[in-house]
């Protein structure tokens, strides 16, 4: 894993400076290469191929093209053979994306399974392919003005040039729904992301984004017995593959079934593997028994398999001293506590190894979240025109939304509590914002066009761009064998009713795995991954971080924006336990802080 950024001309001390804003990401080697028209830049952590002949930026053999390159693919093998007849001079998978480019040119993209982000400059038309995996995994980030082009694995990087900080007020009210900020956007007005399944070609002073693949539920008639044995061949496969590097490889345990499922096949490759685990200490033992019920069954799930387990628990102080250090480094604002959690638990798991294979992507594609469950058992009501006759005015509504209207009640943050925070010259109504999430609504069932909307938005907006801000912080690698492309092709294929039901959620993955899990596990409710944030809000050590960011004098620039009496009311409610807030308040201390750090205006 790596961190990558460049631009369209020669600047080669530029270069270095936007290298040196990213060297978390690569702190093994770092590469430039500049010469008119282009400059690339590369800060290498070293996972396969250990040498210094595959440092980056790298060029072909006959040295028409060079690359920079983010990821891992884990086809490259498979690939090299196919390639055969090219000069290979190293063992990366890198050269093998460039000889890939050299038969397929940008057309490579459809033929890697991998996490990716990388840029190729071709000497020959003088074009810069800029390319992003199909899942979105790995972040690309980009300024385009009609002149200048600059990309980078993080948008820190790009603020490296003298660009406009202007705030994306689309983003921003984008934010205040759902937490993060959906593709293409970004906070930043002209600094856009690359979306999952994409890329762009700068030719001739013309700038062009193109979709090579789309995520797309297109289920087959197939048994559940069938589908069941082949989710379990599928996910013991990508696992194995997932597992090859020239350095150490661990597991992310939680203690849920998508991590346990992943070491499970793990074990299969390697015994004694090392997992690891975060907890948190409160200072109340009944409270910490309530948080930590994952830590502890991850302890014992890492008995049941003989990993090498390794634990690491948190407290306050521990907040305190790294709140705004995590905030200012996820970029782009993410409203999420677990972020400090997911810091930690890379520092700490960076001591031991260099690559952790991690569960994210298997609530999207095997339903796990408890809104699809919520949402089967209305699709099941509807289908009850007597028992639709009895019931309540409002529970009538829900029947008749639409996905999308769905999709707003279940995931967004209501206009009643948002207008009170908000003033009112930068608030845009819910109804209005829910335009943007259309085009992420698949025709036909709604609770698998909630799925779908969550594997185009949430996932990689959400969960793996905080996935891969917090393992780089750490230089730690993270892989996501449930995203891996084997694995998406066949739960694409695999029939609603086995996912999700009115009484259970998960239900094909549980199965596919249940032989060989720990009975408990299959009997414990979801949970999810959640860090007690509501409880760090009442501590005195973050109550003193809480009252500064939360007020009109901490940033003038994004003063204008809430109405900072309500926010502080929200806040003494909160201490006091009048009143839960945790989200609008943790959402309003990311973002002034984030945007503080970042020196952005109105």
């Amino acid at each position: 894993m790596c961190g990558i950024s460049g631009f369209n001309w020669e600047d080669r001390e530029m270069g270095l400076k936007m290298g040196n804003c990213i060297a978390h990401r690569g702190p093994d080697a770092a590469g430039i290469f500049a010469e008119p028209g282009v400059t690339l830049s590369h800060q290498r952590l070293s996972i396969i191929d250990l040498t210094e002949s595959a440092n980056q930026p790298m060029w072909d053999s006959g040295a028409n093209f060079a690359i920079v390159f983010n990821g891992e693919i884990y086809n490259y093998l498979e690939l090299r053979q196919e390639l055969s007849e090219y000069n290979f001079k190293t063992q990366s998978d890198t050269e093998v994306i460039l000889a890939g480019y050299l038969k397929y040119g940008k057309e490579v993209v459809k033929r890697l399974n991998g996490i990716f982000s990388f840029a190729i400059w071709d000497k020959r038309d003088e074009s810069l392919l800029l390319a992003r995996d199909h899942m979105g995994v790995k972040p690309m980030y980009y300024y385009w003005n009609g002149d200048k082009l600059i990309f980078a694995s993080e948008i820190t990087s790009i603020l490296a040039h003298e660009i406009p900080r202007k705030l994306n007020l689309e983003a921003f009210n984008q934010y205040l729904r759902v937490l993060y900020v959906p593709e293409p956007n970004t906070m930043i007005v002209g600094v856009k992301k690359l979306p999952p399944g994409h890329f762009a070609v700068l030719k001739n002073g013309q700038f062009e984004v193109k979709r090579y693949y789309t995520a797309e539920f297109v289920t087959k008639d197939i048994s559940y017995r069938e589908a069941k044995e082949k989710v379990r061949t599928v996910v013991e496969e990508a696992v194995k593959r997932q597992m090859i590097a020239d350095v150490p490889v661990g597991v992310y345990l939680s203690g849920g079934i998508d991590s346990s499922a992943v070491l499970a096949a793990a074990v299969k490759v390697k015994k004694n593997i090392k997992t690891f685990s975060v907890g948190f200490d409160l200072g109340d033992d009944e409270e910490e028994k309530k948080f930590n019920r994952d830590f502890e069954l991850a302890r014992y799930t890492s008995a049941y398999f003989g990993s090498e387990h390794h634990e690491l628990r948190i407290n306050s102080k521990d907040v305190a001293g790294s709140l705004e250090k995590i905030i200012e480094s996820m970029d782009d604002p993410i409203s999420n506590p677990t972020a400090i959690a997911m810091y930690h638990l890379a520092k700490f798991s960076k001591q031991h190894v260099t690559v952790v294979l991690s569960g994210n992507g298997g609530d999207e594609l095997f339903g796990g979240y408890e809104r699809y469950r919520m949402s089967r058992r209305i699709d099941f009501v509807g289908k009850l025109p007597f028992v639709k006759y009895f019931l309540p005015k409002k529970m009538r509504g829900a029947l008749e939304m639409s996905a999308l209207e769905r999709l707003i009640q279940f995931e967004f943050e209501k206009d009643h509590k948002l207008s009170r925070i908000v003033n009112s010259k930068y608030f845009t109504p819910q109804e209005v914002v829910g335009e943007n999430f259309k085009k992420y609504i698949q025709p036909g069932n709604k609770t698998s066009a909630l799925m779908m909307a969550d594997v185009k938005s949430w996932l990689p907006d959400q969960a793996l761009l905080l996935g891969d801000k917090m393992s780089m912080q750490g230089s730690l690698e993270e892989r996501v064998p449930l995203l891996d492309l084997e694995v998406v092709y066949t739960a694409m294929q695999i029939p609603l009713r086995y996912k999700v039901t009115p009484f259970s959620t998960k239900k094909i993955l549980k199965d596919a795995f249940k032989s060989v899990l720990p009975p408990v596990l299959l009997s414990e409710p979801k949970r999810g991954w959640f860090s007690p944030g509501a409880k760090w809000l009442r501590r005195e050590e973050i109550q003193k971080i809480a009252r500064a960011v939360l007020s009109e004098s901490y940033n003038s620039e994004t003063a204008p924006l809430f109405n900072w009496s309500e926010v502080q009311r929200m806040l003494e409610d909160h201490i006091d336990k009048r009143e839960y807030n945790l989200t609008s308040l943790w959402m309003i201390m990311t973002f002034q802080i984030w945007a503080k750090k970042h020196r952005i205006t109105i």
